[in-house]
């Protein structure tokens, strides 16, 4: 057992499984995050969107218990349950008031090692699956998005998380059974528990629980970096949607908290640098935004323009007048001060949910080794100066950009002309 803080403590079992506890007695509830190294990543070539179907067949049933029964088991524990599919990992959650955490755990291992792959089961998950690939005719933002990600990043990290329809169809209930056999293993997955529970309870029945299960799974191979550079697609509407993509640095590295800071003071609201200049000065758009993304291997930096085909070629100009102008380095305190108060405010607030918890505490394991605690990560944006930040920002170096637009009619990037 390794213990970070008084509060938290790891396990790493025989078998590989890593185990994160969080204690959190002034709660009353416990939420649990289970990460499974079966994100869309490690899709089939030939059947992409498996994943995303998996994920729905978790909620259909599993060990004893049909789809029915399983749902009434958890409410009958009062647990509120979720699976969701990201590019590493699928995701299960739930919680529960703290006292029943240990009657939710079997409903939850359950899903892990006995889920019901029949065809019954496959038919309409699949179609939901489907559904969700159907919606983006009607999210053209996400669209967007996606279409920058599978330029920007190489294989197979650059995955839709829905798949497609061809490969979701290639799908049977035999072949997502091998599948999920042989990526639901206990080396390379995490559990993350936080709230207010019984540890040697939960340690207990985790022991009886988990007994017999085995097996690795290694995240894929990285592929060839991609070309990036600008794409455009045509979408008939009075809309025009702007995405930039650009690389950031990994979690834990250094710099990962001044790019946080730096992000922050372009888009830390309605005063961040964004807003005021392509919004609020110039009236150019409906929607702008930038955010950091990063994991253990890269990090990335997305920044949006929601617009009108009249205003897009000016949008775009701006905002990428505005990151490169940040890079001059010229952050004033009044820009600094702000975007340190929001981005500890934003951490009190999660620090108050345990389900949030959970999923950094998961989060934190799967790209740190280890976990942070918030007076952790409050001390590191703390011991941040200006200074400093302004000189990260005159060195950094966020390589070569992506661009996406999604509308009517093409825009001209500066490279262009």
């Amino acid at each position: 057992m390794n213990t970070t803080a008084p509060n938290i403590s790891s396990f790493h079992t025989a078998s590989g499984l890593r185990i994160v506890f969080e204690k959190m007695d002034a709660m009353e509830s416990a939420s649990m995050q289970m990460f499974i190294p079966a994100g869309s990543a490690h899709d089939d070539a030939d059947a992409l969107g498996g994943s995303a179907v998996a994920a729905e067949i978790l909620l259909r049933g599993a060990g004893a218990l049909d789809s029915r029964a399983q749902a009434d088991a958890f409410d009958q524990v009062g647990a509120l349950r979720n699976s969701s599919v990201g590019v590493r990992f699928l995701s299960i959650s739930a919680s529960v008031v703290g006292a029943r955490i240990v009657e939710a755990l079997p409903l939850v291992v359950d899903m892990v090692r006995s889920p019901r792959f029949t065809d019954s089961s496959l038919a309409p998950a699949c179609e939901l699956a489907k559904a969700g690939i159907a919606s983006l005719a009607d999210d053209p933002q996400q669209r967007a998005v996606l279409g920058a990600r599978s330029r920007h990043l190489p294989a197979p990290y650059n995955r839709d998380t829905l798949g497609t329809e061809g490969g979701i169809d290639a799908l049977s209930s035999e072949q997502l059974a091998n599948w999920w056999a042989s990526h639901a293993v206990p080396s390379g997955s995490i559990l993350s528990i936080a709230g207010s529970f019984d540890t040697e309870r939960v340690l207990a029945s985790l022991d009886s629980l988990l007994k017999g299960w085995s097996g690795e799974r290694a995240q894929p191979a990285v592929g060839d970096a991609p070309d990036r550079g600008y794409a455009h697609e045509i979408d008939d509407s009075n809309q025009v949607q702007v995405v930039v993509l650009h690389d950031g640095p990994k979690e834990g590295a250094d710099d990962s908290v001044l790019e946080r800071i730096a992000v922050n003071v372009l888009s830390g609201g309605m005063s961040g640098r964004l807003f005021t200049e392509v919004r609020e000065k110039r009236g150019l758009c409906y929607a702008v935004s930038s955010s950091y993304r990063a994991d253990c291997d890269r990090g990335v930096v997305t920044s949006y323009v929601g617009t009108t085909p009249e205003r897009a070629q000016e949008s775009l100009d701006v905002l990428l007048e505005q990151l490169a102008q940040i890079n001059a380095g010229d952050v004033t305190k009044e820009e600094f001060d702000r975007a340190l108060i929001g981005m500890k405010s934003r951490l009190v607030f999660a620090g108050e949910s345990t389900r949030a918890r959970a999923g950094a505490c998961a989060a934190d394991m799967a790209n740190l080794g280890r976990v942070r605690t918030l007076d952790e990560i409050v001390s590191r944006i703390d011991s941040v100066t200006l200074d400093e930040l302004n000189a990260y920002l005159r060195r950094r170096d966020p390589g070569t950009p992506t661009i996406q637009t999604l509308g009517p009619d093409a825009l001209t990037p500066p490279a262009a002309r």
